[in-house]
């Protein structure tokens, strides 16, 4: 009876949490409120804010005032002795009247100031973020103060959106969503390319190896996979939007040394169509946020940017069935092309991002618009050592039943598969890959950080399967925007962690 009356509250809030995530007006104390729907009193109107510019006339002053709640400032009309202390960047408690504006055209209000108050002085001489135009490489070098331009606070709103529209669907199929750890004892994808944890010399107390804090070497994670194949064998379906870290020494626009992955798992399926199909409906949950007709962001990156057009073909495309294709239908299509590739498509080898950008854009490419290409079944040479073999293929090659998603200049943005679920064929997999000695029986030892999860193949395993979706990529993607570095409030990758 407490058990059913505790699910009757969690129930209860977490339909008020979504209620809030998805009503598409903003709160009725921020500046796009009032834009949209104008105040409830207008003789008595208080705006918080940050001066964004200040113009100064004879007889008036008017500023533009934003609070991050839309792409769109709000026009202040003040006297010049009441805009005496206001610069760029000063926080202000403006109150005043809500009266038509003169242009009803650039906006139909402006609020006609009564009181200002200066709540934090901001010095103009010193102000880092003039009102001028900074490159991307000049404001990455300050992340702690660009999320204050109007573009970057559009993003982050649209990663929050985009987040509460993932949720809304994991919840809905009957996902239970989970929290993986960032500190692991292996690399799930065998790559080589982990961070490993170490101590402060404080800590070390004398010890040379900060390994020993944990006993053994310990790693930031790569991938949650394995921690969720170990929680589907508790709830069935199960998924995480967690943080990610790669040391691979790439300076591209599509890397980071941190980022966020959402990752799945359902248990009890057969099918990889399944997984797939999940994968589908993930992205295109997150591309609806962007409809402008219900979405005030996806209103504010569709009209009037410079990508509209781009943005529009990109967000329609994924709202479209995806298109599927073998990596060895994928091979022909490459090797039939007249178009020059640096490397030379070849069965058996890994797709180059050149590849993959070609793939996605002769298969998945309209006038009209982008639809993603899921490309299945790659060589199993290639892949992880968990990935299940496919059945009967028709030429006699070995594959694993795995996919990858790709899309135009993102190139790849998830990859899931089947697991191999049984013990036996899971212990002869890793013995190919070299990751443990050949013999019909390997010790405890032998497995190292590894016996857990291959004790998960002892107890009652199931047939399952799971991806990850590089979840800052795909932001970055349909908001057309061309680095990755952007999406992210605080970038790091190789050389730079600046706050």
């Amino acid at each position: 009876m407490v058990r059913s009356a505790v699910t009757r509250v969690v129930k209860r809030a977490f339909k008020q949490s979504r209620g809030l995530h998805s009503r598409p007006l903003a709160h009725e104390s921020s500046i796009a409120y009032l834009l949209d729907q104008g105040p409830k009193d207008s003789e008595k109107v208080i705006v918080n804010g940050f001066i964004r510019s200040i113009r100064n006339q004879k007889q008036r002053s008017f500023a533009s005032v934003g609070d991050g709640s839309s792409l769109e400032p709000l026009q202040a009309l003040l006297t010049p002795e009441q805009s005496q202390r206001l610069s760029n960047g000063t926080a202000v408690r403006l109150t005043g009247s809500w009266r038509p504006s003169p242009n009803p055209k650039a906006q139909s209000h402006e609020l006609h100031v009564e009181e200002v108050d200066v709540i934090g002085y901001s010095d103009p001489a010193t102000y880092s973020l003039q009102k001028k135009y900074h490159t991307p490489e000049y404001l990455r070098t300050m992340p702690h103060m660009r999320a204050r331009l109007p573009f970057n606070s559009t993003l982050l709103r649209f990663r929050s959106d985009a987040i509460a529209a993932v949720t809304s669907m994991f919840y809905n199929n009957g996902f239970t969503q989970t929290h993986t750890p960032i500190i692991t004892s292996s690399d799930c994808e065998g790559a080589g390319e982990v961070f490993r944890i170490g101590v402060s010399e404080k800590e070390l107390d004398g010890q040379t190896d900060g390994s020993s804090f944990f006993r053994t070497p310990k790693y930031l994670t790569v991938s949650s996979q394995l921690h969720l194949e170990a929680l589907a064998q508790s709830v069935g379906r199960v998924w995480t939007l967690s943080p990610t870290f790669r040391a691979e020494k790439s300076d591209t626009a599509r890397h980071l040394s941190e980022f966020y992955m959402l990752e799945a798992e359902i248990s009890f399926t057969q099918d990889m169509e399944d997984v797939m199909r999940l994968a589908e409906k993930a992205a295109q949950s997150i591309a609806r946020s962007l409809d402008p007709a219900a979405s005030r962001v996806g209103k504010e990156l569709q009209q009037g940017t410079i990508g509209e057009e781009e943005i529009r073909k990109r967000v329609d495309g994924m709202l479209q069935p995806f298109h599927r294709i073998t990596y060895t239908e994928a091979i022909k299509v490459l090797q039939a092309s007249t178009h020059h590739f640096e490397h030379s498509p070849t069965w058996g080898h890994g797709l180059q991002a050149e590849h993959e950008r070609y793939i996605a854009t002769e298969v998945g490419g309209k006038a009209d618009m982008r639809v993603p290409v899921f490309v299945t079944h790659y060589p199993r040479g290639i892949k992880p050592f968990y990935m299940l073999p496919t059945g009967n293929t028709a030429d006699g090659r070995e594959t694993v039943d795995c996919f990858d998603l790709l899309v135009p200049d993102a190139c790849e943005i998830a990859g899931g598969s089947m697991r191999e679920h049984q013990l036996e064929p899971l212990i002869k997999s890793m013995q190919g890959k070299g990751m443990i000695r050949p013999g019909p029986e390997p010790s405890d030892e032998d497995l190292g950080e590894l016996k857990w999860y291959i004790d998960l193949r002892r107890w009652g395993s199931v047939p399952h399967g799971g991806f990850g979706l590089g979840f800052d990529r795909l932001l970055g993607y349909l908001a057309c925007v061309p680095n990755i570095r952007e999406v992210v409030s605080f970038p790091r990758w190789f050389g730079r962690c600046e706050c």
